[in-house]
């Protein structure tokens, strides 16, 4: 990630997210399922393509974005979570319904055990595929798995690496939404930048009063409500001011 540069705010390092991992996963593994399973509905092909390709590009749109708008950061996030979940995840339900596959309930051995697969990148010391067997590797390897896999486990396996996404991608928002509660947005970092740009080119005058330097202040009530002026650094006890203006400026 970028580190804030002015009143930018952090942003970028999407790569090395794990939610960003997944969802990229599921989009190349969902290119090969749709070749294989589905290459004669050209429609569905472009629905699911482009279903589980806008999961992973407004993860990285919103990782770019939040440097100058942690709304549209959230609210990219939301789009690649709901892509998947919304869209994505019934399409793959509907296949095997429709094929007459089963649906593997999240609670079975199986789910449980390709869940065990996806979390890892590799799973070293595995037995080499046979003829009757195709194991997944860990998450680089689903869209192998997928080129090889019986309909039901490819489906299956898809399923299962979805939810995961969405998991991360629900984490994610409301990580996000803390950080803009606890820190603000652009906006307010933009202004306290401004106004810490100010200060430091500001030379503080001598009280006309009591000759101590004195402090840049806002006024909170009266005619002149909200605009800064000069005041005495011994206050209450001296209430010697100054109009802020262009000769205590560098």
């Amino acid at each position: 990630m970028n580190k804030a540069k002015g009143p930018l705010l952090p942003h970028g390092g999407y790569r090395s997210l794990k939610s960003y991992k997944v969802a990229k996963a599921v989009y190349d593994a969902t290119v090969v399922f749709c070749r294989r399973f589905l290459a004669g509905d050209r429609r569905m092909v472009e629905q699911m393509v482009q279903a589980a390709r806008s999961g992973v590009r407004n993860i990285s749109e919103g990782s770019g974005a939040a440097a100058t708008s942690r709304k549209t950061e959230m609210k990219l996030t939301n789009v690649a979570r709901a892509s998947l979940a919304d869209e994505l995840l019934p399409d793959y339900e509907s296949f095997l319904v429709q094929q007459g596959l089963r649906i593997w309930p999240k609670e079975s051995r199986e789910a449980q055990r390709m869940r065990e697969r996806l979390a890892k990148d590799q799973v070293g010391d595995l037995p080499a595929d046979s003829d009757a067997i195709v194991r997944l590797t860990g998450l680089a390897g689903l869209a192998d798995f997928i080129s090889k896999a019986d309909p039901e486990i490819a489906a299956n396996a898809m399923i299962c690496a979805i939810h995961q996404a969405v998991y991360l991608l629900n984490r994610q928002l409301r990580s996000q939404s803390e950080t803009f509660m606890s820190s603000g947005g652009f906006s307010e970092n933009l202004y306290h930048s401004r106004q810490r740009i100010r200060t430091e080119n500001c030379i503080a005058p001598q009280c006309p009063v009591c000759g101590k330097p004195m402090h840049q202040r806002m006024a909170k009530k009266g005619p002149r409500k909200g605009e800064s002026f000069w005041g005495c650094s011994a206050y209450p006890a001296c209430t010697g001011t100054r109009p802020m203006d262009s000769e205590n400026r560098r």
